[in-house]
């Protein structure tokens, strides 16, 4: 590690896992702005989908030209694009939300239409122009090329092919706008992307994301930014809470499957059942804020309000700094979270 010019010593190399989640994508952004101040921590390779994916490869993109400033100005860049593409959108709080200050949108009869049509119509019926108001931002912001060739952190996009089912994993020399866009391609919502030949839905469903990529890394930490809530305290009852519930399910399993994983390794290397010089322990760590998240509801993920996405970002950036206060002196050292608690 090369020691760091701001005077504290070798930065810590580490890897990050990005999950994706729509707009909550925005908590993210607050927790790598944090970790981007913080000159104790470097980026080594970034596993992300959908929003996560997003985040990684504009945060890349802004570091390939000016470095941690860059990385911040870009994703501010971004998410601020979002905030007015959202100025725009047809699906917006009710009134009874703005009045109760609650940015969840399943109350509105914007979001219980859109919602409708989509379990009647196909967007190839819905939007057979297979317009996406992700794709100018995404144009305007990430310079794929200094992405793939010139940022010095090795990214890894995830994807689900819909004709095997299997995760597609795009290394950082393969990331383009289409693999971006494929990545976080809600199938009710867009038409399935095509990539040389084959098509791509969002890649929660099978890698949210992707742990196994990381392992070729020389960095043994890892970092997940959980968006998605592991836990939930009450039981759904109604129709929305159960549907909810069971997408947060979803988009969490292939992770908690990976992570199980992960802490059968590393035990097997503490039994000395393992090789040390093949296999190598996995340091991990979580930032997450499951108290504040779990008020939000899976509707809010549609909200881009520039208001709302603020909020997130301030949500993740506290949630970053007390990590950092908490957890720092453990990077190299050892995880900060138990795995099997949280994962098994």
């Amino acid at each position: 590690m090369a020691p760091d010019r701001h005077g504290v010593g070798p930065a810590k190399r580490v890897n990050l896992a990005l999950q994706g989640g729509g707009s909550h994508g925005a908590f993210t952004w607050g927790v790598l702005d944090r970790l981007l101040e913080d000159h104790r921590i470097e980026f080594d390779s970034i596993s992300g989908t959908s929003a996560g994916a997003m985040n990684a490869a504009v945060l890349a993109s802004g570091y390939s030209k000016d470095g941690r400033d860059g990385a911040r100005q870009a994703l501010e860049q971004f998410w601020m694009g979002i905030a007015d593409m959202g100025q725009f959108g047809p699906i917006r709080r009710s009134p009874l939300a703005w009045l109760t200050r609650s940015w969840r949108l399943d109350d509105s009869p914007s979001f219980f239409v859109a919602d409708a049509l989509s379990r009647l119509f196909s967007p190839y019926e819905l939007n057979p122009s297979n317009l996406n108001p992700l794709k100018p931002i995404l144009e305007r912001v990430v310079d794929f090329d200094a992405v793939r060739h010139a940022s010095g952190i090795k990214l890894f996009v995830c994807a689900t092919n819909v004709r095997t089912g299997k995760v597609k994993v795009f290394n950082t020399d393969k990331v383009t706008l289409d693999v971006l866009l494929a990545s976080a391609c809600l199938p009710f919502m867009y038409q399935a992307v095509q990539i040389e030949g084959e098509y791509y839905y969002d890649g929660g469903y099978m890698g949210n994301p992707s742990i196994f990529p990381l392992h070729g890394s020389d960095a043994r930490d890892l970092i997940i930014v959980q968006i998605n809530p592991l836990h939930r305290p009450e039981i759904p009852r109604t129709a929305r809470e159960i549907i909810d519930r069971v997408n947060e399910i979803s988009f969490n399993g292939s992770l908690m499957n990976e992570m199980r994983a992960v802490h059968f390794i590393n035990e097997l290397i503490v039994g000395n059942q393992l090789d040390p010089l093949k296999y190598r322990q996995t340091r991990v760590h979580m930032i997450e804020c499951d108290e504040r998240l779990n008020d939000l509801h899976a509707s809010s993920k549609l909200n881009a309000e520039r208001d709302f996405l603020l909020f997130l970002k301030d949500i993740g950036r506290e949630a970053a700094d007390f990590w950092l206060r908490q957890n720092a002196n453990k990077v190299g050292v050892e995880s900060s979270i138990d795995v099997a608690k949280t994962f098994l």
